[in-house]
């Protein structure tokens, strides 16, 4: 395993890292096995090593803004708070199915997908555009948390994804203050923003969902096909969103992007993604079923 999984935790002046709350504090003697559906369990098991995946991507973002030590101890902090995302959803996970190992998962999850940090600049181009696929993900976690915690009964699950999708809300919030820091000097047009941000939203479906999903549910002996697995995740991911959820996607994305949230333009695009994203998990599980 990596040796950097928890080599640094910025620090306030109380030498504490900035969370906004901690693993500890949630009420572990809470979980209700009884309440657990087992759709669930392979989404959160996935989500718990891109989660923890972390601080690949602060170690990516910091090459992209050298020179930037504002936006670079945000980054830092920000990877803090997905490291223990992945930490609480593995341990419920653990909880969930005993007979699963979190670490040795994300051992083996770090072995198959790795992020390219060895960059001097932005594979987006420019660091708004950066900036604006940071919102992306941020846009999706979000929304993915908030749709797991309104669909599981379970009460110990609900309670950290509620956490998570706040923080995640908040990181959106981060990036977007960012980008539009960025934007004054770079001054992407909104097109340009459009074309990145859609770009960055098709990105779901790559290796990096599939790897986790294979590596956390997938015995060794099973050979890895991205197909199979995306399929697979996708199935039973797209199945926990509601409309009011899509919504809220598309408000964010259109947030970003400058055109007006709440508007009759971005009722019209929820209704039509939220219709995409029902024929695309039929699809999937037509797939599957195959």
């Amino acid at each position: 395993m990596s040796s950097h999984r928890h080599d640094y935790e910025p620090e306030n002046g109380r030498g504490k890292a900035m969370k906004h709350w901690r693993i500890e504090q949630m009420d572990w003697d809470s979980f209700d096995p009884s309440r657990v559906d087992p759709d669930i369990i392979p989404l959160v098991k996935s989500a718990s090593v891109v989660e923890k995946n972390g601080l690949d991507y602060a170690e990516y973002l910091r090459r992209v803004f050298v020179g930037d030590p504002d936006f670079s101890a945000a980054a830092a902090n920000w990877a803090v708070e997905e490291v223990q995302h992945g930490d609480a959803l593995g341990r419920w996970a653990m909880l969930a199915d005993p007979s699963w190992d979190y670490e040795e998962a994300f051992d083996r999850y770090r072995a198959s997908y790795k992020i390219d940090a060895d960059v001097d600049a932005s594979i987006r181009g420019s660091r708004t555009g950066e900036l604006i696929a940071r919102c992306m993900v941020e846009t999706g976690t979000s929304s993915f948390y908030t749709a797991l915690a309104d669909a599981t009964d379970e009460p110990l699950l609900k309670a950290i994804c509620k956490q998570i999708a706040a923080d995640e809300y908040r990181h959106f919030k981060l990036f977007y203050d960012h980008m539009h820091r960025y934007l004054k000097r770079e001054k992407l047009s909104v097109w340009a923003r459009t074309r990145i941000a859609l770009g960055r939203v098709t990105e779901s479906e790559d290796d990096e969902l599939a790897s986790a999903y294979h590596t956390t549910n997938e015995g060794e002996d099973v050979p890895y096909d991205h197909k199979r697995c995306i399929a697979a995740y996708m199935s039973k991911a797209m199945g926990f969103y509601q409309q009011k959820h899509i919504d809220r996607v598309t408000a964010m994305i259109f947030k970003t992007i400058g055109f007006t949230p709440h508007s009759k333009l971005q009722k019209l695009a929820a209704n039509g993604v939220y219709r995409l994203i029902q024929w695309r998990k039929r699809a999937f599980q037509r797939q599957v079923a195959a």
